[in-house]
């Protein structure tokens, strides 16, 4: 039995050792112009899901979806955010497509997070993908009332949804 559980402790040993030294001699690809691995195509989001549901703050926004936060937020959105997930002003996105992964496009996939997670993931970034950490530019209320912007965006009262679909030199500002 011991002989058992020592084979079991160092074939584990031998595997990490493997896996450093494949790590550690760059033969892990990590280019952005490549297609992903398949594990990583697998298993990367299933990783950062679980990363961002321990550590996401508890509860939903303190920002109540009025028309005027949801144009705050919508206008944040739009100085901030388009030019990677687009808007109806930006349909192309500017810098998101060659990201690897991708940047999603909030106009074909809205983000359906709970809103603690996206508070995080807008607050700290998301680390090895292009998306910053916004905690040192907007302010936690700027950032939940981006996130009731976010958690609305596919449903909003019709002032706003006019706004928010009006061409970019008639949008009224802030």
């Amino acid at each position: 039995m011991k002989g058992y559980i020592l084979g079991i402790i160092t074939a584990l040993i031998v595997l990490a050792g493997i896996t450093y030294i494949y790590l550690s001699f760059g033969y892990l690809d990590t280019r952005a112009d490549i297609p992903p691995s398949s594990f990583e195509s697998n298993y990367a989001m299933k990783f950062q899901d679980a990363s961002v549901d321990r550590h996401a703050p508890p509860g939903h926004s303190p920002v109540q979806p009025t028309d005027a936060n949801l144009t705050d937020g919508m206008h944040l959105y739009q100085d901030d955010c388009a030019m990677c997930h687009v808007s109806p002003q930006h349909p192309e996105k500017n810098f998101g497509h060659p990201f690897n992964p991708p940047a999603p496009d909030f106009l074909e996939d809205a983000p359906d997070m709970e809103e603690n997670q996206n508070f995080y993931i807008i607050k700290h970034g998301v680390r090895w993908t292009a998306m910053p950490a916004w905690g040192n530019t907007l302010s936690d209320q700027q950032i939940w009332t981006l996130v009731t912007f976010l958690s609305h965006m596919e449903k909003l009262p019709p002032a706003v949804e006019q706004e928010w679909r009006a061409p970019k030199n008639s949008r009224s500002e802030p």
